[in-house]
């Protein structure tokens, strides 16, 4: 199964994208097919063997658009500049004839050929101006179904023909400057809701712009500058004071600050020394620095991070779904609706054919299907967007409407509430053993191991000098420790599981080290336990302010470890978490998921996206701690690249934030759609005399779009 984005030139409406999302489905061998008009584009799932990329093109050529393989950024920037190029000149032409027509039509009566001057003045704007309404609305008819193109040209058309019968006496009255007016003033809303609508796409062109377009590099000893797109791993790149970092690599010389923050979100320049991992699009603050590229092109961290957003604004929120079965059936109604008020007026209320034909055009028009279509993926291109300018990737739309639903997050231990960064705190003999001989065959027994506090007794013993020998018939046992020999001698270094029984005097002291939040590996020594090496691992400075936060946001926040009871308790205390789970084996981790939502509770799961996948996959939202430089994680639905526990809470109050304005969104669309075709259907006319003009109509209807799209915008003001 193939999943291919394309690009879709062409849709004036959310009808438009409905359109094209029902013609692609009904192709063999499409799995799903996702169109997002804001985005204007598709994302499709389809089976290689059943159909083909061309054939996929094709269809969408058969409907009346036209569709490119990918999704180029760079293309969309100059296809949407282009875009408002056109509607911009048409405005301009439209305005020019709309602006005298209607000083004529409506207010210099007894002008000299005044008709006649009304028909030269609207015909142009009728059918150059609005040549794309009657185009997008055969192409609907084609396909047997009717789009806001639809409406525009169906009303604009009754109000011109009209007047065209005025010409030759069938009718004394003409409606010219409305048919004209109607046009222009929609094409004005178009414009403005291109150029909103522009400026959702922000933060990926932001994020582009990162990444200089030269790089210095360093072949056959001399120093070159080449573009940046020409860099091959292995590289020697050199990078000067406020120069921008084109590829990700590993210092090798210099020693500077580099600022991380438009790529992490992290605002503090961060220290970069020889070994130090680096970032394209970073800035360098101070010194020189020689680096050696380990990534580039598609594969640098600000590629992955634009491709992500790009992927997550393409893609479709749940919610979405209520919007479009409104839309499937929008336009027919509409048109209905409109038929309806007509023969009300002219039949049954005798109120004359014009006055009738006016209502019906009014109705047509003041609907608007667009703004309900724009509601939803207007709001998730922001969101998106402004996630990853704080460095919060979120990974598709879905998410982002799962957060505010949130009611309990739990947090790993190792590496999330932790710094991750555990140190040898104790080395305590119970036997007639030295501290450093202790300390050697633990860290003899834990250097083949990958486990981090290996790791850590591993670095100990070398902090401390202490020897480390070979190893024979290592074993690891998952979720307890290691056995193997040294020498003729059985060793076992791991927690209390590994030990049938742990008493007296060991357990005095494990208890001891346990209750001050530290994690006791005992060493044992055939069946015998020989001592015990205590390993600490910090709680990072903002957990105990990330699970207040969570508190003030009604969320319960849980610790799982696979630390003993003391321990978690302990760790649990300093970071502010009421409840937690101990003893966890790493392959139960999931478990405990399932089992909060089995509760009923919707459940996010924060852990480091290795060892933690299983419980990220089974939770409702999993929020994987990035490194900085490893963002491409399977696991989770959104990667915090900062691994800054405070950006959880961001991330729901990101989350909360956007599902707030689709939710205003749709609210705006729906009541303005369902007082204004009422009004515009006459109403109140009987009791108040009001009546809706079809210029105000279509006016209102230009401005719906423009008012959901900038409702959207305003996301990238709220405070995270």
């Amino acid at each position: 199964m193939k999943k291919e984005d394309f690009t879709i030139n062409g849709m004036h409406c959310a009808s438009c994208a409905s359109l094209i999302t029902k013609g692609i489905s009904k192709l063999p061998g499409v799995q799903k097919a996702n169109v997002n008009y804001a985005a204007a584009r598709a994302q499709v799932e389809y089976d290689e063997s059943l159909v083909s990329q061309q054939q996929l093109l094709e269809k969408v050529a058969s409907l009346g658009y036209s569709a490119v393989p990918g999704f180029d950024s760079e293309r969309e920037k100059k296809e949407r500049a282009h875009e408002i190029s056109e509607l911009k000149l048409k405005l301009l032409f439209g305005a020019v004839l709309s602006i005298p027509a209607i000083a004529l039509g409506m207010f210099l009566m007894d002008f000299p050929n005044r008709l006649w001057l009304l028909f030269f003045l609207s015909t142009p704007v009728q059918f150059i101006v609005g040549a794309g309404f009657y185009q997008g609305a055969i192409s609907a008819a084609r396909n047997k179904t009717a789009s806001m193109d639809t409406l525009i040209a169906v009303g604009t058309t009754a109000a011109y023909l009209f007047s065209f019968a005025a010409l030759f006496g069938f009718v004394e009255e003409q409606y010219f400057e409305v048919s004209a007016s109607l046009i222009t003033l929609v094409i004005l809303g178009k414009y403005l809701e291109a150029v909103a609508k522009g400026r959702t796409s922000d933060a990926i062109r932001k994020l582009m712009d990162l990444s200089p377009k030269m790089a210095h590099v360093i072949r056959g000893g001399k120093e070159i500058e080449i573009p940046s797109s020409e860099v091959i791993a292995g590289d020697h790149v050199l990078v000067k004071p406020g120069e921008r970092i084109p590829v990700d690599g590993i210092v090798l010389e210099g020693d500077s600050s580099v600022d991380e923050s438009l790529v992490t979100g992290e605002s503090i320049p961060v220290e970069k020394a020889k070994g130090s991992k680096v970032i394209a699009g970073s800035i360098n603050k101070h010194g020189t620095l020689t680096f050696k590229a380990t990534a580039v092109g598609k594969g640098t961290v600000l590629a992955q991070i634009v491709r992500l957003v790009e992927e997550a604004q393409g893609s479709r929120a749940p919610i979405q779904r209520f919007a479009d079965t409104i839309s499937a059936y929008f336009v027919p109604v509409v048109i209905v609706l409109a038929i309806l008020t007509f023969s009300y007026w002219y039949f049954v209320a005798s109120a004359g054919f014009s006055f009738a034909l006016i209502l019906a055009v009014s109705v047509l028009v003041i609907a608007c299907p667009c703004a309900l279509g724009l509601a939803t993926p207007t709001a998730i291109m922001v969101g998106t967007g402004l996630g990853a300018q704080k460095g919060i990737l979120i990974k598709n739309a879905e998410a982002l409407e799962t957060m505010h639903k949130i009611k309990a997050v739990i947090f790993d231990k190792t590496g999330t509430i932790t710094e991750g960064k555990p140190k040898v705190t104790d080395i305590v003999p119970i036997t007639k053993i030295s501290q450093a001989e202790l300390l050697s065959i633990a860290a003899s027994l834990e250097k083949p191991s990958e486990h981090p506090l290996a790791e850590a007794i591993v670095n100990g013993a070398k902090e401390r000098n202490a020897a480390i020998s070979k190893v024979s018939d290592f074993k690891s046992h998952p979720g307890k420790g290691v056995s193997g020999k040294i020498g003729n001698a059985a060793y076992q270094v791991g927690s209390f599981r590994l030990f049938e029984s742990i008493k007296g005097k060991v357990l005095s002291h494990s208890q001891k080290l346990e209750n001050e939040g530290k994690t006791a590996m005992f060493v044992g020594k055939g069946k015998e336990i020989i001592g015990i090496v205590a390993v600490a691992d910090n709680v990072k400075q903002t957990s105990q302010q990330a699970v207040s936060e969570l508190r003030k946001l009604g969320i319960e926040s849980y610790l799982l470890t696979g630390d003993n009871e003391r321990t978690a308790k302990a760790i649990s205390a300093k970071a502010g978490i009421r409840k937690f789970f101990a003893k966890v084996m790493p392959d139960k981790k999931a478990d405990y998921v399932k089992k909060m939502q089995s509760k009923g509770k919707v459940v996010a799961m924060v852990g480091d996206g290795v060892n933690d996948a299983p419980a990220l996959a089974a939770a409702d939202i999993g929020i994987a701690m990035g490194s900085g430089t490893d963002v491409a994680m399977e696991s989770g639905s959104v990667v915090l690249m900062r691994s800054d526990p405070m950006d959880v809470p961001r991330s729901i109050r990101l989350g909360r934030a956007t599902m707030d304005k689709i939710k205003q969104n749709m609210f705006w669309a729906l009541i303005y759609n369902i007082i204004g075709i009422p009004i515009a259907a006459g109403v109140l006319y009987s009791s108040t005399g009001w009546l809706l003009s079809p210029i105000l109509a279509g006016g209102a209807m230009a401005l719906s779009s423009v008012s959901v799209v900038t409702n959207a915008l305003t996301l990238k003001w709220i405070r995270l």
